[in-house]
Formats: C-alpha cells, structure tokens, sequence
C-alpha cells in the first residue's frame, strides 16, 4: 500500500454491498427532486407500469414527467459520474500525478469546440447534433494528442502535451464564439460548457451504458498493470509489462469515457479528480477493487450534485459543473491535508 493511503477494517464486499445500497437510493431520492417534487411512490409506480408490472397508473402529464424528464437525468449523472471516476483513477494511476484527472488529455477542451461549432454553424440538429459535434472534436483533440506522442510516451510528456493540447483547443473554443455567436448563443454555450444534465435523454443514457461497461471493463482487465506503474516505469517493464502498450490502450479508454461524458453534459469538473483519491483512502490502492469502488462513489456523487444544482436556486437552475467545483475544492483540500500533502 502506498504511503498517505489508507484502507478500512470492513471487508471489500460489505463497502461494494454499502455503495450499491447508496447508489439505488441516491437513484430514487434525487428522481423525486426537482421544481415540482414528487414521491417515491409515484416514481415507483411510473418505473413498475413501464416494466409492466400489475400498478395503478399515473396521469399522463406526471408519468411523462418521471419516465421522460426526472429518470433519464439521474440515470445520466450516475453514469456520466461513473465515467469520469473510472477516467481520473487510471490516469493518476497510469502517471503516478495525484492531480491527474479526465480532462488533463484536452478531451474536453476538444469536445468543447466541436459542441461549440455544431451550435454557431448549424451543422446539426438538436442535442443529439450538438453531443455528435463534442464526440467529434474530443476524438479529433486526443487524435492530435497521440500524433504529438509519436516520439515517446513518458509520464511527463503525457502530462505536458495533454496541456498544450488543451490549450489549444481553449483558444479556439474561444475564438469561434468571439467570431460567430450572439449574446443569446453565447450564454447557451457557456451554460452548456459549465456542464448541464437538462439534455438528459434516453438515447444518451443509452450511448453512455454502452460506454462505461466497455471503458470500465477494458480498464479493469489493466488493473495488475495500473498496480505495477505505482512502482515505476521500469519496474513495471522488469515484470514483463509492456509499457508503451499499457500506455496506448488505456489512454485511448480514458479517452472514449471523457469524451462521451463530456459529449452528453458537457464539462464536468472535479469529479475525476476527488473522486479517486476518496475511493483509495477507503479501499486502498489496488486498482482491481479501486476501480468499481471509484466508480460506484463518482456516480452517488454526482447523482446528489446535479439535485442539488436543480434545487440551489429554484426555480432557476445552476449548472452541475459549479456544484460540483464549489464541493470539489474543499473535498480536494481536506483530502490532501488527511493523506499529509497538505
């Protein structure tokens, strides 16, 4: 176990059984919350008269409500919360950078001026137009990412391209709303960049299960691999792991999962980054265990984050990206201080 990590006395299978019971109630609760709240009876009976159990049903109006509106949307932020724990756990584990998270490869830089081109040139229709146009320019920014790898792929210079690339993309995110959008466009645009769950459909609901069984699974399958790197390069390689390969495929997962988070919601901060590091302070550092832990606690996290943006300032609705960066820093700060960096 590395220095600064600490592990529970509980049995592994009675914190995954404590995490699953929170994330089904997280799942329940935050359904009910909203302008117009409703009980967990009621969101009980929509989801039973779906899978055609024998309930009374609701009003047409209330049942559209939960089945379309409320369901889709707590469903999302679990998953999207899952993808980017998973996203933040390999990268620090992968570059041994304990402020690794999801957005250090410039995904979502990239995803922001392909979401950002979709809206200002009209190249495609609705969300699912503006989610394909982030999907393209995230895969576009990690495409140009790895050409810049081309010479080597050693921690720092991860690390570093990563920024530059970000910075990159930034800039013409930047330059295409100077250039191109209104007021009105420009406001929607930053909202959307702040990270919303109100596009919440089941298509995308759909798209991000598909993704964070695939990344999670290809993650998991490189746990004994993330466990060797916190040793060194070169110790992982003397146990006969290749490295550059290791390096490539989980890159290219951490990558997918980012940008089909960032694609659905937009961009999220903080939860890839304080995520990993509360999951290892209570499960250790085995990525075998971390990793499902990682991701279990990423999805009750930003489930209750994204009820809270809903009702903070009701009837008006924060971004989920604020919330969640006014509750990262002071997690991150007693974090560090608890694992003495601090």
């Amino acid at each position: 176990m590395t220095a600064g990590t600490r592990r529970t006395a509980m049995p592994t299978w009675v914190l995954f059984t404590i995490g699953l019971v929170a994330l089904v109630l997280s799942v329940g609760l935050a359904a009910c919350v909203g302008a117009n709240d409703v009980g967990l009876p009621e969101i009980a009976r929509a989801v039973g008269s779906r899978l055609g159990l024998p309930v009374e049903p609701l009003s047409r109006l209330l049942d559209s409500l939960i089945w379309q509106l409320r369901v889709p949307r707590v469903l999302l932020a679990a998953l999207v919360g899952a993808m980017l724990a998973v996203s933040g756990t390999v990268l620090q584990g992968l570059t041994g950078n304990a402020l690794a998270d999801p957005y250090l490869l410039g995904v979502s830089n990239g995803a922001s001026v392909g979401a950002v081109a979709v809206t200002l040139f009209g190249l495609g229709a609705g969300a699912l137009g503006l989610s394909g146009g982030a999907l393209l320019g995230a895969l576009l920014s990690f495409g140009l990412m790895m050409l810049l790898l081309r010479g080597g792929m050693r921690t720092v210079r991860i690390v570093l391209t990563g920024v530059v690339v970000g910075q990159l993309f930034a800039a013409l995110t930047s330059l295409l709303i100077m250039a191109s959008a209104d007021a009105e466009t420009t406001r929607a645009i930053t909202y959307w960049l702040l990270g919303s769950m109100t596009s919440a459909r089941w298509d995308s609901v759909v798209l991000c299960a598909i993704a964070c069984a695939a990344g999670l699974v290809g993650c998991w399958t490189r746990s004994q691999a993330l466990d060797a790197f916190s040793f060194g390069e070169d110790t992982a390689e003397s146990l006969g792991i290749s490295v550059r390969t290791t390096r490539i495929t989980t890159l290219v997962l951490t990558a997918l999962l980012t940008s089909v988070a960032v694609a659905s919601v937009g961009a999220v901060g903080f939860v890839g980054l304080i995520v990993p590091h509360a999951a290892r302070f209570i499960v250790g550092p085995r990525h075998r265990v971390l990793m499902p832990f990682a991701a279990l606690t990423g999805a009750v996290f930003l489930v209750w984050a994204d009820a809270l943006a809903r009702v903070a300032l009701a009837p008006r609705e924060v971004p989920v990206g604020v919330v969640t960066a006014l509750i990262g820093v002071p997690l991150f700060l007693f974090i560090l201080r608890k694992r003495g960096e601090l």
